[in-house]
């Protein structure tokens, strides 16, 4: 096997698994053993083209797809994201690009969020992102459940303490992996943890978030405990978050800030979230995809129920930090994403909003600086403000009629996608939470 392509690659490694992510966000892959490796490194190991139309509960293929038995997809190592698993010694990792004939496949969702770079490239724009998780710590119970880990309060040093051990295999694990963390602390809810990596391009971002998923699953087990990024697993406690933080550069410089703009936004920027508002009840479905999300998505749990913005308005659906140099705002957050979410899905219709935002030139409402949840209807419609859709079915709707937003994806993307959360929405709509919370619990 020649080994100047995989440098990195060595002779402890065993298996290189090769990961996609489909239409409900489940992290597969399939491994090649190091001596077939030479066999599989142009043209990739084949997957059934069915494997994009599987929803959340079971492996079957959703008919309305368009997908079924027929049809094979090349899955393509891009050796550039190859690392070794810190928590699984012999194993590497790669992510994989679904190749149809020789070209990317147009379901593929790694090549949709290329696409989306590309077509802000042709605008002068290079998108910057960054995902910032919470997830639950929890121990198994003996009849089978799960209990928190701890039940302590936002940031107590108690909780750091007790989850020292787990959190700091996470972050080592993490940086041998060349994902740089930034913050931790503990959230509100009993054993919930948030981390934070630094901001990256916008495809290393998504991959990132892949990276971040199967790390803290994998050392959370290695202590025997079980993590969870669902977004809503107790009903009365706060919800998990996969805050999508965005910003916008030209020539190697940020162009989100402007000290004199609204909330410190330049002109751009603020076209570009206005994009994102205009579109967010149809991007619900995309960034906010199980019907287990929109437990979540309820007023004063600081999740982003509204569509509106505020300056550190921590319910409003999008926050623009302040600055605290002074010099403008250098990005901002769009709350309402949850883990159940595809990274490159979410990053990639986001974006795709707010570049129409920013090709149509709209205007970016005033900021709301109270808590939405506080104000009447009267006053809601006064300002322009609504509550986004109440639950993964209505979601659906308004994507399946946003023409800028099913345009970005693609007809085949558009219909797999619509068909999987379609079924999923079909099938647990009528779940209580501690149904939702059995079924799905370890799919993320």
């Amino acid at each position: 096997m020649d080994g100047d392509f995989l440098p990195s690659l060595t002779d402890e490694i065993r298996f290189v698994r090769v990961l996609w992510t489909d239409n409900a966000n489940v992290i597969r892959a399939k491994a090649i053993h190091r001596r077939a490796l030479a066999n599989y490194t142009k043209h990739g190991v084949g997957i059934t083209a069915a494997s994009q139309a599987m929803p959340a509960m079971y492996d079957a293929v959703i008919p309305e797809s368009g997908l079924g038995p027929i049809g094979e997809i090349r899955l393509v190592p891009d050796f550039a994201t190859l690392t070794p698993l810190p928590y699984a010694p012999g194993h590497a990792r790669v992510m994989g690009d679904l190749v149809l004939d020789g070209e990317p496949w147009t379901l593929c969702p790694r090549g949709f969020l290329r696409r989306i770079a590309a077509d802000a490239a042709l605008d002068g724009f290079e998108v910057m992102a960054g995902f910032e998780n919470e997830f639950f710590l929890l121990r198994p119970t003996p009849d089978g459940g799960v209990a928190p880990a701890d039940d302590t309060v936002f940031a107590a040093t108690l909780s750091m303490d007790l989850a020292r051990p787990v959190i700091d295999d996470i972050v080592e694990a993490l940086l041998a992996q060349n994902v740089p963390v930034e913050l931790y602390y503990p959230e509100s809810g009993p054993g919930q943890h948030e981390l934070s990596a630094t901001y990256t391009t916008l495809t290393q971002a998504a991959d990132w978030q892949v990276v971040f998923r199967e790390t803290v699953h994998a050392c959370a087990a290695r202590h025997g405990l079980k993590a969870s990024f669902l977004p809503k697993v107790y009903a009365d406690k706060a919800g998990c978050g996969c805050h999508l933080h965005l910003s916008l550069w030209k020539d190697g410089k940020n162009i989100f800030p402007d000290p004199a703009g609204p909330g410190g936004l330049s002109e751009t920027a603020r076209s570009f979230l206005a994009g994102v508002l205009e579109h967010l009840p149809a991007l619900a479905a995309v960034v906010a995809p199980s019907p287990n999300s929109y437990r979540r998505l309820q007023p004063h749990f600081w999740s982003g129920a509204y569509r509106c913005w505020g300056l550190d308005n921590r319910e409003a659906a999008a926050r623009v930090p302040s600055c605290p140099t002074g010099n403008g705002s250098t990005h901002f957050e769009l709350k309402t994403v949850d883990a159940t979410s595809n990274p490159y899905l979410a990053a990639g219709c986001v974006v795709a909003a707010g570049l129409d935002g920013i090709r149509r030139k709209l205007t970016l409402s005033p900021p709301v600086q109270v808590d939405p949840g506080s104000l009447t209807d009267a006053e809601l419609a006064e300002r322009n403000i609504d509550a986004l859709p109440a639950n993964l079915g209505e979601a659906i709707k308004r994507l399946a009629v946003d023409k800028v937003v099913t345009d970005a994806l693609g007809p085949g993307l558009a219909k797999s996608f619509l068909a999987v959360r379609q079924a999923e929405w079909d099938a647990m709509k009528d779940y209580q939470l501690d149904d939702e919370v059995r079924l799905l619990l370890e799919r993320y």
